[in-house]
């Protein structure tokens, strides 16, 4: 089959891999229907999340249709359209029985790195290098799926393709951040970043009753998809003090809520990004924490941070004083997608939740490498590109 592979740091190619088979009895193998890149694709291909190997396949945003199922498998047949979360859990573990799912003890086969790096091993993700498991990724003609019962979510008539396939990652990744953050009714809420996790973030702080919802990022585009889909407020953070702004917004105090979905290439206008850049780039600090800087210093005392964007290591001028001295509440998660996908998919059925806007530049498989450039170029409005892989 056809799969996008990685070749080294910025470096892909649409290559020809072996098939994927049943290894296990809960496993199911699915035709890729749609394939979504995600932002957290790209510290891959900038070399910053370690143990990528030459030829692993890139994806973990995705829906699709069974093909082939296990023996063990309850939940799904041949011929069903499913969307899968993209951390993999075996839903019997303690962490699963928390719903932690990203925490699930037996998700990932290949613990040993992410226990020396953080202390403990989170769950296996598709298509996130060989420290969260080494598991094929999605962008690809066909996938295998372990704990399928447990990862895979059919999809209902009345979601499309294009909707659906935000589900599976951005969907549940955003709502987890505003629900997780600690969202009431009445806060004020504001998110760094307005990708498509972002705007999910936005979108569910609103429905979960904020009753203020500021989006920041510097790309006009974007803050106009915010604006437009989830009702928000929005400051562009190349064009105004982002701090004062919001203290202008909250009556002095800052929001209640924070919401970083930017991660480890954050970008600013402040001195602190040459020099957080050079640090990484020198490998002092192996990701650049502006946003979650940001972030700490403008909500209000008491108040809640949670970070969902993508974060491998470690940083430099954390500012522990202001959290502590603040009385701040810091969160942060990979997504726990087997909590929140069944809900999701009932919304965006429903219209409360609006997600195909996201897909923005679908092209065939074959144009995958052109479609990541663009992506990490943020060229032509691209916010996300989206795969056929049968194409």
């Amino acid at each position: 089959m056809k799969a996008l592979t990685w070749q080294g740091v910025n470096k892909l190619s649409v290559e020809t891999v072996p098939d994927p088979r049943i290894q296990n009895t809960h496993d199911v193998v699915l035709r890729v229907i749609r394939s979504a890149a995600c932002g957290s694709d790209l510290h891959l291909l900038g070399g910053y999340i370690p143990a990528m190997e030459k030829g692993d396949v890139l994806g973990h945003e995705f829906l699709g249709e069974v093909v082939e199922v296990g023996s063990s498998v309850q939940k799904h047949k041949v011929g069903d359209r499913v969307v899968v979360s993209s951390f993999i859990a075996c839903g019997k573990c303690w962490y699963c029985s928390k719903q932690l799912y990203s925490l699930c003890d037996n998700g990932n086969t290949n613990p040993g790195l992410t226990e020396f790096l953080w202390g403990s091993n989170p769950g296996g993700c598709f298509g996130y290098s060989h420290a969260m498991g080494g598991n094929a990724g999605s962008h690809a003609e066909y996938i295998r799926v372990p704990y399928a019962d447990v990862g895979a979510f059919a999809v209902p008539d009345g979601v499309s393709d294009e909707a659906a396939v935000f589900a599976s990652d951005a969907g549940p990744t955003g709502w987890m951040g505003a629900d997780l953050g600690g969202v009431q009714p009445g806060d004020v809420v504001a998110v760094w970043g307005a990708g498509a996790v972002g705007q999910v973030s936005a979108q569910a702080a609103a429905l979960l009753g904020a009753s203020k919802v500021v989006v920041i990022d510097g790309y006009p585009e974007r803050l106009q998809m915010a604006r437009t889909y989830a009702g928000a407020e929005t400051l562009d953070y190349t064009a105004v003090d982002v701090d004062a702004a919001l203290r202008e917004l909250t009556g002095g105090r800052g929001p209640d809520v924070a919401i970083e979905a930017v991660g480890m290439e954050a970008h600013s206008t402040g001195p602190q990004f040459p020099y957080d850049q050079a640090k990484q780039q020198l490998r002092l600090q192996t990701d650049r924490p502006t946003a979650v800087r940001q972030a700490i210093y403008s909500t209000r005392k008491g108040g809640s941070v949670f970070v969902l964007g993508v974060f491998a290591g470690v940083v430099d001028k954390f500012p522990l004083g202001a959290a502590m001295n603040k009385g701040l509440t810091i969160r942060g998660a990979q997504m726990h997608g087997q909590r929140y996908i069944p809900m999701l998919l009932d919304r965006i059925e429903k219209g409360e939740l609006r997600t195909a806007q996201f897909g923005t530049h679908v092209m065939p498989l074959s144009k995958a490498p052109k479609g990541y450039q663009q992506f990490k170029d943020k060229k032509d409005g691209c916010v996300r590109p989206v795969f056929l892989p049968g194409g």
